[in-house]
């Protein structure tokens, strides 16, 4: 059986706790590794031990530019969990290590939720230099960029659908043929996927958009 517990973002620690019961429960008590990228303006880790104080014991493995995840670094992990910050970077230094992610119960929280598909939406804001959504959500990248991801989750993974306006860009993705499926979830809300079937809790929705249209699910 596989877990993953994809969260759309939000600063709301409480909530953001909730959400991650799922993935708690599913550790059994044993350690948590929380992936944490600093993109050269240091990382709180307070924050992602305080969304993550359910787990029995925390381990925190900070990424930076040219250290990227090993697979020593998530040796013996009963579940990683994967926190927010620049998309694009997280991409880069935590997909070295798929492989030793391919099983663990795995959680991500924004950008952590963005790199856990087969092709992952990472950014941008144009697409054939037209915009499709704010500027201010483009993760420093122009045009929308797909990348290879952590392969968790057959869909692409958008995220702080409703707080930055980027369900359109996931719905652009999809129609310029950049990804097959794409999920725009909100802040404060986790598409949870288990053994592929996927289900939507929390405060907001998730929109489902592939070739058949769009479906709309409010969390639970």
């Amino acid at each position: 059986m596989t877990l993953e517990v994809l969260i759309g973002g939000g600063r709301d620690e409480a909530q953001v706790r909730s959400l991650l019961a799922p993935f708690i429960d599913e550790t059994g008590g044993g350690e948590v590794v929380a992936v944490v990228v600093d993109d050269g303006e240091g990382v709180d880790l307070d924050r992602w031990r305080g969304v993550l104080a359910g787990a029995a014991s925390v381990r925190c493995v900070v990424l930076s530019a040219g250290r990227p995840l090993a697979e020593a670094d998530v040796a013996g992990a009963a579940g990683v969990f994967v926190a927010g910050g620049l998309t694009p970077l997280y991409a880069e230094l935590v997909t070295p290590a798929r492989a030793a992610l391919a099983t663990v119960p795995y959680a991500g929280f924004s950008a952590g939720a963005a790199i856990a598909a087969e092709r992952s939406l990472v950014g941008g804001w144009l697409v054939d230099g037209r915009p499709v959504c704010p500027d201010d959500a483009a993760e420093d990248l122009d045009e929308v960029t797909v990348v290879p991801g952590l392969g968790r989750v057959g869909f692409a993974a958008d995220v702080h659908a409703a707080q930055w306006g980027t369900t359109s860009r996931a719905l652009h993705a999809v129609a310029a043929g950049r990804v097959d499926a794409a999920c725009a979830i909100d802040e404060h809300t986790a598409v949870v996927v288990r053994d592929d079937t996927a289900r939507v809790t929390g405060a907001g929705f998730a929109r489902w958009i592939d070739a058949g249209g769009v479906r709309v699910e409010a969390g639970a």
